[in-house]
């Protein structure tokens, strides 16, 4: 026979058995965080979005997709990978955000949509307020980049699988393009413009190759000052993600735009590939850039093969444009009047017989 016995402390009389605090979860900590994040996120505000931080789903008025003959909805998610491991190690925690919006939105803005909102999904090992508040900070700022709305989100702790100091990053977005203003493969043809747009830096792929080649094989440090880059390399290697949705769409508004496509994992070529229809063939002249010098370091500290440093990284071009041929020159003017370092790379061709949807050709710049 078994029996429940009274488990209060003896020295003070409150009782002593299991909650949710002993497991580790920190409910008030969790309160505080909220608090600390409002006024970033209200600065993400579009006039469509109802309600605030709070409730149990964020609002958005689909009304304002009435002025649309035919709205399609465009989604996306992803998250940052391993670069949030530095953040971590560097205890910089109000850039990440950057990166994760900068994976989102610029997925969604590849078919020619306007980012309207997003969420995030922040999981932590223990809640530690102002490090929380400091990512949604990076978030929200880049929400404001991109032009959407930050709705809502979740921080969830959870200790015994991570760590007390370790957290990951996550993120969904919603954006809408009209029906007739798709941008995709069906739009390209023979003697269109490829337009690269210059990357900030690694952005948010590759970092499991970038940590393996620089600090498992080099010993490298994060606080070591490297020559070429002018500053640390935790400062170059945490450089932020570009968001480039609205320059994306000030071309849509500008000129004709044929096709755009995000360079994140799997490099220039493979991404390219993805938006060139059957039959046609993208050629990119390698000639046409110079890598930033973080790249060259990764491969010549690793003797990394240029074909697995193509597949891998951006290799200095974060977003492609393709336009018409007689639009390029006009492309080229509004991107520069928005300060993007942008230049023809490359142009569409017919398919050869041995052709694949996208090539690089020549060496790089010196």
């Amino acid at each position: 026979m078994s029996s429940v016995s009274d488990q209060s402390s003896p020295a003070t009389g409150r009782p002593s058995g299991a909650s949710y605090a002993a497991a580790g979860v920190d409910i008030e900590a969790g309160d505080r965080a909220v608090e600390l994040m409002k006024e970033w996120v209200k600065k993400t505000q579009r006039p469509e979005v109802l309600g605030g931080l709070g409730g149990f789903a964020g609002l958005f008025d689909a009304s304002a997709l009435k002025r649309y003959e035919r709205p399609l909805l465009a989604s996306a998610t992803d998250g940052v990978g391993t670069k949030v491991d530095l953040a971590r190690q560097l205890g910089v925690y109000d850039t990440i955000g950057h990166d994760l919006v900068a994976m989102v939105m610029d997925d969604i803005v590849v078919c020619g949509a306007e980012p309207l909102f997003m969420t995030d999904y922040i999981c932590v090992g223990k809640v530690h307020p102002e490090r929380v508040a400091a990512i949604v900070k990076g978030i929200a700022e880049g929400c404001v980049l991109a032009g959407c709305a930050l709705v809502g989100g979740e921080t969830a702790e959870h200790p015994g699988l991570l760590g007390p100091d370790d957290f990951d990053v996550a993120g969904a977005g919603t954006g809408v393009v009209e029906a007739d203003l798709l941008l995709g493969a069906d739009r390209i043809r023979t003697g269109d413009a490829v337009i690269a747009m210059a990357a900030s830096g690694l952005h948010s792929n590759g970092y499991s190759l970038v940590r393996h080649v620089l600090f498992e094989r080099a010993n490298l440090s994060l606080d070591q000052h490297i020559e070429e880059f002018g500053r640390t390399l935790g400062e170059e290697l945490l450089e932020p993600t570009k968001i480039y949705s609205l320059d994306c769409l000030a071309l849509t508004r500008t000129t004709e735009v044929h096709a755009f496509s995000h360079i994140t994992g799997g490099g220039l070529a493979a991404n390219l590939a993805r938006v060139i229809p059957d039959g046609l063939h993208a050629i990119v002249d390698r000639e046409t850039w110079t890598p930033a010098p973080v790249f060259d370091l990764v491969g010549r500290t690793g003797e990394v093969e240029r074909l697995e440093l193509e597949k891998t990284l951006n290799m200095g071009v974060g977003m492609i444009a393709i336009v018409p041929e007689e639009s390029a020159d006009a492309a080229l003017a509004t991107l520069g009047d928005r300060g993007v370092d942008a230049w023809i790379a490359g142009e569409i061709t017919e398919r050869g017989e041995h052709t694949t949807g996208a090539a690089l050709i020549g060496d790089y710049a010196s």
